[in-house]
């Protein structure tokens, strides 16, 4: 037994002798996983398949990587003549432990026999058509499709059960009796199936039917004190001239069936062959497009397992992530230091914290904004007017995406400003876009809308002379300069 944190292999002590974890817990877990498998074994071995299925499931949900216990699933659901779930398991297993798997030998047993592959889809799709017969209440054409299912795989349980349940739907209590006792032989501790023999009993008992007469082959009486016992005798004596007559009508019956039944259907064989050869055609078509298709819907189906398994791990690695983020604003916080909190709390998603946690991150944050968006401010500005546009517009979109309308504007003005002049038109073009519609009749609104025109006709010129005036012109509507200890403002 290995360690679930650092893989170390573990001893009869309490705690990981590498780094100190308590596993208890965890090898009280690993050792009823391994009880509920060795029970499955001990009940695979007299037969009781359903029994060794509901222990083996029970092992898997203490410890779904128990390799050994999903193969020997994927072994009792194949010997029940489910094979889809089978190779459910198997795959499942393969995933889990991709080398030395004795699953990956198991399915390419499986996919390399064509024959096999095509016989399980047509158990299947037969199967489903009996069900079908039977909502419909055709129960004679339910049997015959079931007595081709069990030809093809004599070992499915539900195919001997259902079969059984339609007979003594029918009062054929002798094939029922049949029917059950191979799914009996199959699985001998069957709930579904003793249910189905019990009900037979009853049924037999009621109808004055004795199951075990019907093959009965002796015959005993009494004689005085005595017991005879002799054989049933199903011959009766016959005189010598009903022996000639019924030889004459065997005769004239045999030339008849010579006639119009032997030499017409010899006629009609090459007929029939060709027919036969073109139904099997159209079969095996449909038959491996079918079978493409459940598998493929298998595949789908454990691929979105394993996306499930792999989005509950991203998800754990984000929270992970957060409350880094959150103690790193914290300490920085702490130590005064709010430009270098607010880049943190920037990093935290809050839909991953707990109440607590929430708290805290409200408290940093009311304190950390105001100081952190002016300091942002006046250092993306500070990059912009050394003609550094690529990090002013990253200072600048730091502050748009906390308050759009963070210095009533500026901000988004000199984030556009910053695009255009590092050629990033697209992005230039959605943020003058917004300064046209934020701030109307304002001189950042006319320069923005001016901007917009020549967008429309060729793109801007970086050189332009009148980008030298914006950085040093007065908005006549608020009297800002760009020359201020704070840029933009008074």
């Amino acid at each position: 037994m290995e360690c679930y944190r650092c893989g170390a292999t573990l001893g009869r002590e309490s705690f990981c002798p590498s780094c100190g974890t308590d596993v208890k817990v965890y090898k009280k877990i690993m050792q009823t996983s391994n009880a509920y498998y060795n029970q499955a074994l001990s009940r695979a071995g007299v037969r009781d398949l359903s029994g060794a299925v509901e222990s083996l499931k029970k092992s898997l949900r203490f410890n779904k990587k128990n390799i050994q216990a999903r193969n020997l699933l994927g072994l009792v659901y194949f010997e029940m003549g489910e094979t889809v779930s089978a190779l459910s398991e198997w795959v499942i297993s393969k995933n889990f432990k991709p080398e030395n798997n004795i699953a990956g030998e198991y399915l390419d047993e499986i996919q390399k026999n064509r024959a096999r592959l095509e016989s399980i889809n047509q158990t299947i799709k037969k199967y489903n058509q009996a069900l079908l017969y039977c909502h419909q209440d055709s129960r004679d054409m339910a049997i015959i499709q079931l007595k081709k299912v069990l030809s093809m795989n004599p070992k499915m349980v539900q195919g001997h059960q259902l079969l059984g349940l339609l007979y003594l739907e029918e009062g054929n209590y002798e094939q029922a009796a049949k029917a059950l006792e191979k799914a009996h032989a199959i699985d001998t501790n069957n709930t579904t199936t003793l249910r189905y023999m019990k009900e037979l009993d009853d049924r037999a008992k009621e109808s004055g039917t004795t199951l075990k007469d019907k093959n009965k082959k002796t015959v005993s009486y009494q004689s005085g004190n005595d017991t005879i016992i002799r054989p049933v005798s199903n011959f009766k004596e016959s005189s010598s001239g009903s022996t000639v007559l019924n030889i004459a009508i065997g005769l004239i019956v045999g030339v008849l069936i010579t006639c119009f039944l032997v030499v017409p259907g010899v006629r009609q064989s090459a007929k029939s062959n060709a027919k036969n050869e073109v139904l099997q055609a159209n079969d095996s078509l449909s038959s491996k497009n079918q079978e493409i298709k459940t598998l493929q819907a298998k595949v789908d189906e454990l691929n979105g397992k394993i996306s499930d398994e792999q989005n509950s791990a991203d998800s754990a690695d984000g929270k992970v992530a957060t409350y880094q983020q959150l103690l790193t604003a914290y300490a920085a916080y702490r130590d005064g230091n709010k430009t270098a909190a607010g880049d943190a709390l920037g990093n935290v998603n809050a839909e991953y914290l707990d109440d607590e946690s929430k708290k805290i991150y409200d408290a940093v944050n009311s304190e950390v904004n105001s100081e952190y968006l002016a300091s942002t401010y006046q250092d993306a500005y500070q990059k912009y007017s050394s003609l550094n546009y690529a990090e002013a517009a990253a200072g600048f979109q730091k502050i748009i995406d906390m308050d759009e309308n963070y210095h009533d504007g500026y901000a988004l003005y000199y984030l556009a400003q910053s695009y255009r002049k590092n050629n990033d038109i697209d992005n230039a073009r959605t943020y003058y876009q917004k300064v046209v519609e934020l701030y109307p009749n304002t001189e950042r609104s006319s320069r923005a809308q001016k901007y917009l025109d020549e967008f429309g006709t060729a793109e801007a010129d970086t050189a332009n002379p009148d980008d030298a005036a914006d950085e040093n012109t007065r908005d006549t509507t608020t009297g800002d300069t760009g020359n201020t200890d704070i840029p933009g403002i008074e």
